[in-house]
């Protein structure tokens, strides 16, 4: 029996189910992530899309074109109290990634056989420490 996991927005207008681990999670420190966050960065689960569905009100999506490849991605978020829930990205068809914050319970996200991937360190703050351990890059990991 594969491992689902719930969550959705803070007014519970927006819920979705995912299925199994996620492919890595990301902590983007980018100047785009940290200002949609309000943060020093942002946490997403990254999986296939086809192992998120998405119940109750639809999101709503806010397309981003980036300053740096040109490229899309599109934003999610509940159309009723504004809850980021994820992203898509036009560079990697096939995958969505949840905002790790809106899981019911999160803790259940941790290291241990699943990559965290420190991307565009080139833009960290230093308001939080990133173990040594976990891999980081200065922009991202994909050339």
């Amino acid at each position: 029996m594969t491992d689902t996991h719930e969550g959705g927005c803070v007014c519970g207008a927006v819920r979705y189910v995912t299925k199994g681990d996620p492919l890595r999670v990301s902590l983007c420190h980018c100047t785009w992530c940290q200002r949609r966050t309000g943060t020093a960065f942002g946490t997403e689960a990254v999986f296939a899309a086809e192992n998120i569905a998405f119940t109750g009100t639809a999101p709503s999506v806010y397309r981003h074109i980036s300053d740096l490849s040109g490229r899309w991605l599109d934003q999610f978020f509940c159309p009723r109290c504004g809850s980021n829930l994820g992203l898509t990205l036009e560079a990697v068809p096939g995958i969505r990634s949840i905002a790790a914050g809106t899981f019911d319970d999160p803790t259940w996200l941790n290291a241990t056989g699943v990559p965290f991937r420190h991307i565009f360190m080139r833009s960290d703050h230093g308001w939080a420490d990133v173990p040594e351990s976990m891999e980081q890059y200065e922009m991202h990991f994909r050339k």
